[in-house]
C-alpha cells in the first residue's frame, strides 16, 4: 500500500524537482533534515518558480506602454543591451545542456524584451526600422544556436554578459537621474526582476556549478537593486504634460 501511495507523488517529483536517490532519501528513509537533497528541492523549485514567473513578468511593462501610447522613460540603449544579456544566457546554457529549470526564464524575457524594443522604435516614429531590427535579431539568434557558432564565441557572448548588464542598467538610472521620474518604467516588472535575480544566484550555483553564470546573476542583482531604488525615490514624482503651442 505504501509503495501504491508513494506513486502518484514519485511521478510527480522525480525527476522534475528530485533525482530518485533525493526521493529515496527524503521520502522512503523519511531524513527529512538531509541537507544536500533539501537544496537540490529548493533549487529546483526556485528555479522552475522563475521560469514560471518569467512568463508574465514584463508584460506589465508592456501593457503600459501600450495603454500610455508611449515609451517616455525608457532608455532604448539599455532595453537592447538587457537583449544581448539575455541572449547570451540562453545560447550559453542551450550549448552546455544546462537544466531548463536553471535559464528558463531567459528565453521568455527575451521574447517580451524583444517586444519592449519594438514598441520603443514604434512610439518614436521607427517603426519600419523596428520591423527590420526584428528580422535581424532572428537571423543573429539562428545563427548563434546552429553548429556554426564556435563554442569559444558563445562563451565570449556569456562573459560579455557582465558589461552589458551594469551598462545597460546605468543607462536606464541616468535617463531616470536626467527625467527626475520614471516615465512608464513599469514598478512590478523591475520588482520581479529584482526578486528573481537574486533567486537566480542560489539557482545558478546549485544546479550549473558554473561562476561565470552566477556572477551575471549577482552582478544583474546589483544593478536591478538600482533601478528598483530609484522606482521608491521618484515613486511620487511625475513626467510634466506636454503642452501645447498656441495656434
Amino acid at each position: 500500500m505504501a509503495a501504491e501511495a508513494d506513486g502518484p507523488l514519485k511521478r510527480l517529483l522525480v525527476p522534475i524537482l528530485l533525482p530518485e536517490k533525493c526521493y529515496d532519501q527524503l521520502f522512503v528513509q523519511w531524513d527529512l533534515l538531509h541537507v544536500p537533497c533539501l537544496k537540490t528541492l529548493l533549487s529546483k523549485g526556485l528555479g522552475l518558480g522563475i521560469v514560471a514567473g518569467s512568463l508574465l513578468v514584463k508584460l506589465p511593462q508592456v501593457f503600459k506602454i501600450l495603454g500610455a501610447k508611449s515609451a517616455e522613460g525608457l532608455s532604448l540603449q539599455s532595453v537592447m543591451l538587457e537583449l544581448v544579456a539575455l541572449t547570451g544566457t540562453m545560447v550559453y546554457s542551450i550549448t552546455n545542456n544546462f537544466p531548463f529549470s536553471s535559464w528558463g526564464e531567459a528565453l521568455f524575457l527575451m521574447l517580451q524584451t524583444i517586444t519592449i524594443c519594438f514598441l520603443v522604435m514604434h512610439y518614436r516614429g521607427q517603426t519600419v526600422k523596428g520591423v527590420a531590427f526584428l528580422a535581424c535579431y532572428g537571423l543573429v539568434l539562428l545563427v548563434l544556436l546552429s553548429p556554426l557558432t564556435p563554442l569559444t564565441v558563445v562563451t565570449l557572448l556569456q562573459a560579455s554578459n557582465v558589461p552589458a548588464v551594469v551598462v545597460g542598467r546605468l543607462l536606464q538610472a541616468a535617463t531616470n537621474y536626467h527625467n527626475g521620474h520614471t516615465g512608464q518604467l513599469s514598478a512590478i516588472t523591475v520588482f520581479l526582476l529584482f526578486g528573481g535575480s537574486l533567486a537566480r544566484i542560489f539557482t545558478s550555483i546549485q544546479e550549473t556549478g558554473d561562476p561565470l553564470m552566477a556572477g551575471t546573476f549577482v552582478v544583474s542583482s546589483l544593478c536591478n537593486g538600482l533601478i528598483a531604488a530609484q522606482l521608491l525615490f521618484y515613486w511620487n514624482a511625475k513626467p510634466p504634460h506636454k503642452q501645447k503651442k498656441a495656434q
